[in-house]
């Protein structure tokens, strides 16, 4: 499935990329997309993306009231065309087989726990380092405010 998306020029857009897309990058594509609103686009996907979207992932996202009903499993290839401004990788798999992007795109590596197959409770830990490491690193590789 190709992404056919036109960008929205006023928006950084930024890919947080994981191996399976199924839980740490797709927590923290809702958390981007809630906490800097008007300033990013946050995009996730997956090297080997699953079938969806951890029940934990959602059980924590809604946790803390956050949008959870866009969110899908994405493979890499399918939104490497994609004008992003910044490429996350939040495990280490995805850093060592981040795939080329047709142009050049600055990079970053902040590596979250996994939670997969852990309860709830690990979810939620997860979201939490998420909102407190991966906001304000975003912020700076794009030199934006958070804007409460």
């Amino acid at each position: 499935m190709q992404t056919s998306i036109e960008p929205n020029t006023e928006l950084k857009w930024v890919l947080i990329l994981c191996t399976g897309n199924s839980c740490r990058s797709q927590m923290a594509e809702a958390i981007v997309n809630y906490t800097l609103a008007g300033q990013v686009r946050a995009w996730s996907a997956g090297t080997r993306p699953q079938a969806q979207v951890a029940a934990g992932a959602i059980a924590a996202l809604k946790d803390a009231n956050l949008p959870t009903d866009e969110l899908y499993p994405k493979d890499v290839n399918d939104v490497l065309e994609l004008p992003f401004d910044l490429v996350v990788t939040v495990c280490n798999n995805a850093k060592e087989i981040c795939p080329i992007f047709p142009r050049p795109v600055p990079k970053i590596h902040l590596p979250f726990h996994d939670p997969h197959g852990e309860p709830t409770a690990s979810f939620i830990q997860v979201r939490n380092d998420i909102q407190a490491q991966l906001i304000p690193a975003i912020c700076q590789a794009l030199g934006i405010e958070l804007v409460n």
